[in-house]
């Protein structure tokens, strides 16, 4: 599921178009779901050991044009139909546009665009007797300081890792 931050470039993009070229803001992305409500959501259909993960992508595009090609060949239309008149106007989008190209212009790439798309990953499992528990709070043994120090000595740590060169999994 697409998380909150997603095209969050392009929806302020077109609110700040809109509002200069119309007087007034209509939504024009589809609403987006928060890290809170896919845990509500698995909580409240009572699924077990809820587990919610984010990732965020930054992707690039030359244009907003070729960004909004892109979602409509996706199928990425605006689900919500409650909005002013049938979609932008044309001196609207276009104000979209380049105000999207001000502000949200590629640092290593000036003639290209970033649009941020965020996904929510969940996992809930059924619930049933053989379900592992979740362990009491406060109940760990170790903290997460020394398994961090456990881990920097073993070379376990990202991009610290050695290579194995015993050909046993083993680093010296």
């Amino acid at each position: 599921m697409l998380g909150g931050q997603t095209l969050q470039e392009l929806r302020i993009s077109c609110s700040l178009a809109q509002q200069e070229r119309e007087g007034g803001v209509s939504p024009f992305v589809s609403p987006m779901a928060q890290v809170r409500d896919a845990g509500n959501l698995l909580t409240r259909a009572d699924l077990a050991l809820p587990t919610v993960d984010l990732d965020t992508f930054l992707m690039r595009y030359s244009s907003a044009v070729a960004l909004v090609s892109h979602l409509r060949l996706m199928g990425e239309s605006n689900a919500l139909r409650v909005k002013r008149g049938s979609g932008l106007k044309r001196d609207t989008a276009l104000a979209a546009a380049a105000a999207y190209q001000a502000l949200y212009c590629d640092d290593d790439q000036s003639d290209h665009i970033t649009a941020t798309y965020q996904v929510i990953f969940m996992t809930g499992w059924s619930p049933s007797r053989s379900t592992p528990k979740a362990a009491k709070r406060g109940s760990a043994t170790v903290s997460f300081h020394e398994m961090a120090e456990e881990l920097q000595k073993r070379g376990a740590v990202a991009g610290k890792a050695e290579p194995d060169r015993q050909g046993d999994g083993t680093a010296n």
